[in-house]
């Protein structure tokens, strides 16, 4: 047995370049492994009279937890296709007169059901990382929707391989089905299209994180098969995993809001749905609008433009009649309005924007005592 071993340890190190580049401590652990499956056989083979039982296949426990994790199915398949050509390559002088059929016979059978030992090995391991990843990725998710980003985060999201920026979230109702099942779908078509995920079903709520879109709406029109009815809502981009909770808190809040808005897109943006997360109770989007909005127009005539033009249900006339001026100047204010807010008065669903925000900055003027 001493012998095989030996020649076995010599043949991997001329056939297998990979296993040339392992370390010290590896290679001696495969020399023992191999070693032991050698005197497994051999253990097994000696019972030929007795019925032959099923082959024991415990010497994978030989090998630490953290072999499995060096050494890939694949190699271990090579690993053991050596360890049979150096003993098929001796049959002859192991073989007892005319036995020599008889013992490849038995090493077939052996090596058969190392094969599949092999892989159950593996197959376990692929489980049980696969559970640990799940729970990762859980964590993950939770963290950004309750907004406690820390060092721990990132150490998850480094186990998971995460280095995918920029990220956006969407969220959405959760589809019918297991859990496991949706993220599973969820992650087969980012492998399909080229991007990273996270993904977490919370109740009703599908939330998910993507990571090296090129384009946030792109990207969510993609995933949308994956969500349940209703709507879904994009948050903002944001450059890394690290400030995904803005983004999610963003989209969470759009979804709780979206009701607001029943003839809204699918998806929509986050900040497509300010003023309906603002009234909803949204801080976030209130602040948002009051900048974006009231502070812009603050100490102009264009606040009192907007405020009379949206009064007189965006009458021009009625408008520049009110404060006595030319229609043309309307006009021209409300340009100006356009390009400070980025809204248009004269479109619908800016000037309900315009209008929520309006009322907010007069609030944050005014406050009640």
């Amino acid at each position: 047995m001493g012998t095989l071993g030996t020649a076995a340890m010599s043949r991997m190190d001329e056939r297998l370049p990979w296993f040339r580049a392992l370390s010290a401590e590896d290679r001696s652990w495969v020399g023992l492994v191999a070693q032991a499956g050698i005197a497994a056989f051999v253990e097994w083979f000696q019972h030929a009279g007795e019925g032959r039982p099923t082959p024991s296949i415990e010497f994978f426990g030989t090998a630490p937890r953290e072999l499995k994790r060096s050494i890939s199915l694949q190699q271990t398949v090579d690993i053991v296709r050596v360890v049979v050509e150096v003993v098929e390559a001796q049959v002859d002088d192991l073989a007892a007169p005319g036995g020599g059929d008889q013992l490849e016979q038995a090493m077939l059978r052996y090596t058969r059901d190392v094969a599949f030992a092999a892989a159950q090995v593996y197959a376990r391991e692929a489980e049980v990382r696969g559970a640990w990843d799940a729970r990762l990725e859980a964590l993950i998710v939770d963290a950004l929707v309750r907004g406690e980003v820390d060092d721990g985060l990132h150490s998850w999201a480094a186990a998971l391989g995460w280095t995918s920026s920029p990220v956006v979230v969407l969220a959405g109702r959760t589809p019918p089905g297991k859990p496991e099942s949706i993220i599973d779908g969820l992650r087969e078509r980012g492998r399909r299209t080229g991007m990273d995920l996270l993904a977490g079903v919370q109740g009703d709520r599908l939330i998910v994180i993507v990571g090296g879109a090129e384009n946030a709406a792109s990207a969510a029109r993609q995933m949308a098969p994956r969500f349940g009815t209703g709507p879904i809502v994009i948050g903002p981009e944001v450059p890394d995993l690290h400030t995904a909770a803005r983004s999610a808190r963003a989209a969470l809040a759009g979804l709780r809001a979206a009701g607001g808005w029943p003839d809204a897109p699918r998806p929509v943006n986050a900040d497509e749905l300010l003023a309906e997360r603002a009234i909803d109770g949204d801080d976030d989007a209130r602040a948002q609008l009051i900048e974006n909005v009231y502070l812009p127009l603050a100490g102009t005539p264009l606040l009192d433009t907007l405020a009379t033009y949206l009064e007189q249900g965006t009458s021009l006339e009625a408008t520049a009649r009110l404060l006595f001026v030319h229609p043309n100047t309307v006009r021209y204010r409300l340009k100006k309005i356009t390009e400070l807010t980025g809204y248009q008065p004269t479109e619908g669903r800016s000037a309900f924007t315009l209008q929520v925000g309006l009322i907010l900055g007069r609030l944050t003027e005014s406050p009640v005592t």
